[in-house]
């Protein structure tokens, strides 16, 4: 199962706003895939002050991704490319076209609650 940025930064640091369900769902996957994007997601996030860490972005990065059950996906040429050719019409934003692109072509199903993805009815979801 691939998650999206926000849900990945919810579920490492317990926040109240992760629906049950999402909790349930992640505890229950054998597997978390995240996508190298979020990383740089996470600290543009940093960066601008939208998103405040205890520790230097680069060490909490390689914390949560040091969580057992969490494997990084890296942009591939294939993931790339999708994400330029999404099938009929999907929002302008390059990460959400990004974790789309890695969710199709790695043919994994997204946990998001990003409506504009929700909606989209090319990619496979979670819940």
């Amino acid at each position: 199962m691939l998650i999206d940025t926000q849900l990945w930064i919810w579920w490492v640091n317990g926040a109240s706003q992760l629906k049950p369900e999402y909790a349930k769902a992640i505890s229950e996957a054998t597997s978390i895939e995240v996508s190298i994007i979020s990383c740089w997601e996470i600290a543009k996030l940093a960066e601008y002050g939208r998103l405040v860490l205890a520790i230097p972005t680069l060490e909490w990065l390689n914390r949560v991704l040091s969580v057992p059950k969490v494997h990084l996906l890296p942009l591939t040429p294939s993931i790339v490319a999708d994400s330029t050719k999404l099938p009929d019409s999907f929002h302008k934003d390059p990460a959400d076209q990004l974790i789309v692109a890695t969710a199709r072509v790695c043919n994994l199903p997204l946990l998001t609650m990003g409506l504009k993805i929700i909606a989209y009815p090319h990619v496979r979801l979670a819940i």
